[in-house]
């Protein structure tokens, strides 16, 4: 559901245009920056509504989309020490990037498994839709971004729960049929 490139695109530009951030990030908001993370913020949206393809890109995005999640919320934590600014950024910026991620992937490849691949598209839109809506959120409100991260993670569990349950009772079904 979290995409890599988007939330750095949205930072980049909202640092663009205004919004105060880290001194040590004042290069999001550079034109070079914003060019290039809306390039790959475009490639990576369109690779994502391939299906298959997008399995492969969860298998690289999971540990880039934590590095993302930790420089994003490093680059709108301001006035804190060092340690509180790092900590704070690799525990709830990585850490919820990353599970939501992993969830996110997992979830992907469930969908292929059911779907063939099929209701792929239609997820990965949705994930580029709420990945900038938590995106914005968490850069203006840290905590209404955090508990929404925290709902959507909930639901994507749910989500993977309900297809093994589906996938399992099918090949219940299957076997049980195959022995008569």
């Amino acid at each position: 559901m979290l995409r890599v490139f988007l939330p750095l695109f949205i930072l980049s530009i909202m640092a663009h245009f205004g919004l105060d951030i880290t001194h040590e990030f004042s290069w999001v908001g550079s034109p070079a920056a914003m060019i290039s993370l809306g390039i790959a913020t475009v490639v990576e949206a369109v690779a994502y509504l391939l299906p298959f393809v997008d399995n492969l890109m969860d298998t690289i995005a999971v540990p880039l989309a934590t590095m993302a999640g930790t420089l994003l919320m490093a680059g709108s934590l301001m006035d804190l020490e060092p340690v509180m600014k790092w900590g704070l950024a690799i525990i709830a910026g990585g850490g919820t990037a990353g599970a939501i991620k992993g969830a996110a992937a997992t979830g992907r490849a469930s969908s292929t498994l059911v779907s063939g691949g099929i209701m792929n598209p239609f997820l990965s839109f949705l994930g580029t839709l709420f990945s900038g809506i938590i995106t914005m959120l968490t850069i203006y409100s840290p905590i209404i971004g955090v508990i929404l991260a925290v709902g959507c993670l909930l639901f994507l569990f749910t989500l993977i729960r309900k297809f093994k349950k589906m996938i399992f009772s099918q090949n219940t079904s299957n076997e049980n049929v195959a022995r008569l």
